[in-house]
């Protein structure tokens, strides 16, 4: 299990520093296109377009959390509401060692659940009656151990901050983009092969598509880290195995769904409907069932 988490954490950071790289290599791209020594707007631009991103993903961050819990119709419950599911909740908050979180009950049939809260003092669980009902004790653990545990590794903060970096690079993108097609053509000072420019423009097109793909990528990463260290709370893999044969073998969508909360649920809420792997915000079930029986 440690071997495991080791290794989803230190992928995830790799993944992060792509992005990075991505923003270097726009920045290259453009200087390539645009050429040196033409004034200050190209610059006065990056710095309008990464703050206008910090600005929009900072309101997404502090309000996403209403947000995503309003958009699948969950509802809020007390301990004498559900004492099976609040107890469940608490006892595994106790275990993780932080604040219990909010419980949230959402009316659907399908077997799915979600964290949400961008620090764990202000979390929230939500899972469905699909969930409670069809999901034997330790199952339904497993699936809220999961949870807990995107709440403790600050998943959701972390999840951000990728968010952050994928709206910059898609801005900047767009921003170059316009430049180099209406603005005028730099002077080409470096004596740059007119192929390395058409290079250029290709990676301007393509950085955001790449971005995402990265950015699914850690969200798959970070469903292997909540298996393992949902496995490391209940001492008990199969159960969250179990859990997920069941979602997958029951494969029923959600009735609410969007694709802004998709990554946010233990299974992908589209369920159904065929998504290629390089584009789905969750590995195949398969996989992580076999990931946990080798724990």
């Amino acid at each position: 299990m440690y071997k495991q988490i080791d290794s989803n954490k230190r992928n995830s950071v790799i993944l992060v520093i792509l992005f990075f790289i991505i923003l270097g290599g726009l920045g290259y791209a453009f200087d390539l296109f645009y050429g040196s020594g033409q004034g200050y707007f190209p610059y006065v631009g990056v710095i309008v377009a990464v703050v206008f991103s910090l600005i929009m993903t900072s309101v997404s961050y502090y309000s996403g959390d209403k947000i995503a819990l309003s958009a699948s119709g969950a509802k809020q419950i007390k301990h004498s509401d559900n004492p099976y599911l609040y107890r469940m909740v608490e006892n595994l908050a106790i275990t993780a060692g932080i604040k219990t979180p909010k419980v949230y009950i959402i009316e659907d049939s399908s077997i799915n659940a979600f964290a949400t809260g961008r620090k764990p003092e202000l979390s929230s669980i939500a899972v469905t009656t699909g969930a409670i009902q069809k999901l034997e004790n330790e199952e339904l653990e497993g699936v809220i151990a999961h949870e807990m545990s995107h709440v403790k590794n600050y998943d959701i903060r972390f999840m951000m901050l990728v968010a952050v970096l994928v709206g910059s690079i898609a801005i900047l993108s767009d921003i170059f983009l316009r430049m180099s097609f209406f603005g005028k053509k730099g002077s080409n000072k470096k004596g740059s092969h007119p192929a390395i420019i058409i290079v250029g423009i290709v990676f301007i097109i393509l950085s955001p598509i790449i971005a995402n793909l990265v950015k699914l990528a850690i969200s798959r990463k970070r469903e292997y880290l909540a298996d393992a260290s949902g496995s490391l709370l209940t001492r008990y893999p199969e159960g969250l195995a179990r859990a997920l044969e069941k979602i997958g073998k029951e494969n029923q969508p959600m009735k609410k769904k969007s694709k802004a909360t998709a990554h946010l649920f233990i299974s992908n809420p589209f369920q159904g409907k065929k998504v290629r792997h390089i584009f789905s915000t969750h590995p195949p079930i398969a996989d992580r069932v076999k990931k946990l029986r080798e724990m």
